[in-house]
């Protein structure tokens, strides 16, 4: 299955390694439950249509998102329907500011799942940045005919959630995986470090080094329980100073397609890492 969401730093072009190093392992699908704490636009989690998941976000617009294709799919359709009747930069403005009043937080859960779709599909990159105050702030992109609807792939999600055991939780990462048992499999895609340029705006809380430093020492509580995690990130400093000289891990170094403007053939190549490891 495709993602229903475009995310910033989506892994559907590193899904072939990823898979690979998956594949490799010794996780059993059948037995062992996935985990992923970080899910965003949940391109590996809908690929690998794993049957027993744990898909989690601190992000609480996101998981209503998924909460809703799960349980309301007929009346989401009909809200994006609505969104893409309407669709122009004056809309786009309108829909945009609804979270500064304060009836947004009495608006209706399909609505607020809808709007963050129509947002995500229509404005620059799929970025999904918030200011200080949590208001969502990203300009409208250039798009000729986004896919703002998308029916047959809002019901093929829909029925994935249902019809498996996957719980849908919106805690923080190291409260999403207090569950796991050796076995498992964890991946973790936290929002990227940067070397110059700071973490990315994912929520108002932020991420930064603090954060990076304890998902490092919550993978290793991971690995020493039998888990087999994976994590994913840019190659800065600090990702390579926490993590080369673990020997419980493996470094991969990858380039991964980036776009840089609203046309999706422009793009540059960034070098990432995949970290992955088990109790040796």
């Amino acid at each position: 299955m495709e993602p229903i969401l475009k995310w910033a730093g989506g892994k559907r072009n590193l899904l072939p390694i990823i898979n690979e190093i998956i594949d490799k392992s010794e996780f059993e699908p059948e037995v062992g439950n996935y985990f992923e704490p970080f899910v965003g636009g949940g391109a590996l989690c809908f690929d690998r249509e794993f049957p027993h998941v744990c898909i989690n976000d601190l992000n609480e617009e996101l998981i209503n998102v998924y909460k809703q294709i799960k349980k309301n799919p007929t009346k989401l359709i009909k809200a994006l329907e609505n969104h893409a009747e309407n669709h122009c930069k004056e809309y786009y403005l309108l829909i945009r500011g609804l979270d500064r009043h304060d009836s947004y937080k009495s608006m209706d859960n399909v609505e607020r799942a809808a709007r963050i779709i129509y947002l995500n599909r229509t404005c620059y990159n799929g970025l999904y940045r918030v200011n200080k105050n949590g208001k969502f702030n990203v300009p409208m992109g250039n798009y000729n005919k986004p896919e703002i609807v998308m029916k047959d792939r809002i019901w093929s999600i829909s029925k994935y959630l249902s019809s498996n055991k996957v719980k849908i939780l919106n805690k923080d990462f190291i409260d999403a995986v207090s569950e796991a048992q050796s076995g498992d499999l964890i991946y973790f895609d936290p929002p990227y470090d940067y070397d110059n340029e700071g973490f990315s705006t994912y929520t108002a809380e932020g991420f930064g080094y603090e954060q990076l430093k304890a998902l490092k020492k919550l993978s290793d509580e991971l690995v020493e329980r039998g888990c087999f995690v994976i994590l994913s990130n840019n190659e800065t400093r600090n990702v390579l100073n926490l993590f080369e000289n673990d020997d419980r891990y493996e470094i991969m170094k990858v380039k991964a397609a980036r776009v840089i403007s609203c046309d999706g053939k422009k793009r540059n190549k960034a070098n990432e890492v995949i970290i992955y490891g088990r109790k040796k």
